[in-house]
């Protein structure tokens, strides 16, 4: 199976909304696995080719743009699939009070550049989605962050190792 996500890979939305339901039930349990908790407030979400497309139809489901979305859902979302040895991960800090918000945000500016995983003698950077700039000038970052982390072969056999303690 292709790992990038093309145009004949999207359901029509008539389709994907005979299966919607179902498809969402099994998504919510397969993100599970797939959700770290960090700190009081930040959650890495490690995306799949599957966890991509089943967004994919979501934002096409709710927003109903036609051709043009699809086009552009998939630009936005094709390059979150994993490829090779790499993990990709959503960062997404949450706090309901928007006050406090945006005091935090405005706190960890660049906080996409410092972020690693650690495990067994080995470090892996994580590289921030290039898309866009997610900290302002003035040093404010976005709610939602895109990283890959990119593995040589030694260090994802560590971390395919059974008992591996990976500290995010």
């Amino acid at each position: 199976m292709a790992r990038t996500i093309v145009r004949k890979d999207i359901m029509s939305m008539e389709a994907y909304a005979k299966i919607r339901a179902d498809s969402r039930r099994r998504m919510a349990a397969l993100k599970e696995n797939r959700r770290i908790s960090v700190g009081p407030f930040t959650t890495f979400h490690f995306e799949s080719r599957e966890t991509m497309l089943h967004q994919i139809h979501e934002m096409l489901y709710i927003e109903r743009g036609g051709e043009q979305q699809i086009t552009d859902e998939i630009e936005a979302y094709s390059p979150l699939v994993p490829n090779g040895r790499e993990l990709v991960a959503t960062m997404m800090i949450e706090i309901e009070d928007e006050t406090v918000r945006r005091r935090t945000l405005a706190r960890l500016g660049h906080v996409e550049d410092m972020v690693y995983l650690s495990f067994a003698g080995h470090t892996v950077k994580g590289v921030p989605e290039d898309d866009i700039d997610r900290t302002t000038p003035d040093g404010k970052t976005s709610s939602v962050h895109f990283l890959h982390f990119g593995f040589t072969p030694e260090q994802a056999k560590a971390f395919r190792t059974v008992g591996t303690q990976i500290i995010v």
